[in-house]
């Protein structure tokens, strides 16, 4: 699309909203009047910025409230007003979502480093506000990634750097795949440009001699799926640039990608998801190796859906998902996709899914308690949350997700304080574990507890990767120490 207009944005809206558009031109003209006299690098008026962060929050279907703090993002930070000029001019919500995404003015600090870290901890914990503050800071960071070209060289790789450590992970913890996606791939084309546009290429190729065979298995299934009275949209799912680069810098081949491409099923309704796996088998035989079920094993920002890999003709390997389009809607969007299926009380939903369903949440609140320090704070959700997870099952098939090199202990300690005290030993996949052992992706494990178990050693501290076991590991043995 051309240069985003303010007509282009209230039409976006209209597709979804059938409400008034008065509140959304009052924003905009608010926001073009302060930054009047102010340009972006590419030499375009300001309030280009705002805009098209405004209609990427619009494409989302957000709400009222979002979309006018999606204009005025950047008002408190840069031109007069204070948040209490857009309380009263708008409401104190929006006014609330504004100075959630305002970075903190750098007179409170001694350095651009120690402004730096309590920005990125201000736009990290802002989730445990209000989602929406994220979702917006989102949008602004994708806009601002898309236009990078007329940034520095040094401030291209900063960006892209930060939007890599920071920024795609909040995407994927809210679910918003397509949103982490692009800045993935926006973020390593600026980081190392050379590599992207070989891998692209590599896609290219393998791609123009896929499409014959996904085009043949998608009609084919497309019939036999209509046949059974199972109505369906597929459509053809293609990984993204910086997720093949993960694969091959793992020391796999292109070739040995079985997700590069897929084909993407959706269906009405849940039983029918089921029923069309049995079908596309029928027609094609899987890989028992490579089902996955997250429908009754969701991954932890809520995904679902079904995964196979079937063999394919002239000697390929598919991949094939099946979901409901609810569910396609999450998959896509993630948490966002409520202001489609509940806007009038989507906002509502979004923090109450966040506190009960999605682990990171808790965790990033615990830490947010444990460290006063920026430095400390911002370093251990960077190595802790959004780092390399391993996903890891209980007895009951439920999935916790873990950083990479976690134990036993650390697991414990996630189900619950006693279970992490009274610990005696550990089973991974019904085989006695030490309590130092690594878990693996998909280890299933269960823990043995004794109420008149001695508490945790301290040498636990030095296996425990989480800083929440750590913490309980410390206030045992204080406690201990206090009793004694």
């Amino acid at each position: 699309m051309g240069e985003i207009t303010l007509e282009n944005l209230l039409a976006k809206i209209c597709e979804y909203n059938l409400g008034s558009l008065d509140v959304v031109k009052k924003a905009y003209h608010y926001a073009e009047t302060l930054h009047a006299g102010q340009f972006r690098q590419s030499g375009e008026p300001y309030i280009i910025h705002p805009l098209n962060v405004a209609y990427i929050l619009a494409d989302l279907h957000a709400d009222m409230d979002t979309i006018c703090a999606g204009l005025l993002h950047d008002t408190i930070e840069d031109t007069g007003i204070t948040k209490e000029d857009i309380a009263h001019e708008f409401n104190p919500t929006v006014a609330n979502l504004v100075d959630g995404v305002t970075k903190l003015a750098n007179m409170n600090f001694s350095s651009k480093e120690a402004q730096s870290l309590a920005n990125t901890r201000k736009i990290i914990t802002g989730i445990t506000e209000d989602v929406r503050i994220i979702i917006i800071k989102l949008a602004d960071r994708l806009h601002n990634m898309r236009t990078l070209q007329y940034k520095s060289s040094f401030k291209q790789k900063e960006n892209s750097l930060e939007t890599m450590e920071i920024f795609a992970p909040l995407a994927y913890y809210i679910g918003a795949y397509r949103i982490k996606s692009e800045l993935e791939d926006l973020a390593f084309q600026y980081l190392k440009p050379d590599l992207y546009r070989k891998i692209d290429d590599q896609k290219s190729k393998i791609e123009m001699d896929y499409t014959p065979t996904l085009k043949e298995i998608k009609e084919r299934i497309k019939t036999f799926l209509s046949y059974e009275s199972i109505a369906s949209d597929i459509k053809i799912r293609t990984k993204n640039i910086y997720g093949i680069y993960k694969i091959l810098n793992q020391g796999h081949r292109m070739s040995d990608i079985h997700d590069l491409f897929a084909l993407k099923i959706m269906i009405d309704k849940l039983e029918d998801c089921y029923r069309a796996l049995g079908l596309v088998h029928q027609l094609y035989h899987p890989v028992n190796e490579m089902f996955k079920d997250y429908i009754c094993n969701p991954k932890t920002n809520m995904y679902q859906s079904l995964h196979t890999t079937v063999f394919a003709p002239h000697d390929r390997l598919v991949q094939v998902q099946i979901r409901t389009f609810d569910m396609d809607k999450i998959a896509s969007f993630g948490l966002t996709a409520y202001w489609d299926s509940k806007p009038d009380c989507a906002r509502d939903i979004m923090q109450q899914e966040l506190k009960e369903k999605y682990q990171f949440y808790n965790s990033l609140i615990e830490m947010n308690a444990m460290f006063g320090n920026n430095q400390e704070f911002v370093s251990q959700v960077k190595r802790e949350l959004f780092s390399e997870a391993v996903y890891v099952y209980t007895t009951k098939g439920d999935m916790i997700e873990l950083p990479k090199g976690s134990t036993p202990i650390d697991f414990a300690y996630r189900i619950h304080t006693d279970v992490g005290n009274t610990m005696t030993a550990a089973f991974v996949n019904d085989e006695l574990v030490p309590i130092n052992y690594v878990l693996q992706n998909r280890d299933r494990v269960r823990i043995v507890t004794d109420v008149l178990s001695f508490g945790p050693r301290s040498e636990w501290l030095e296996y425990a990767k989480t800083s929440s076991a750590r913490r309980r590991i410390r206030e045992f043995s204080r406690k201990k120490l206090g009793e004694e």
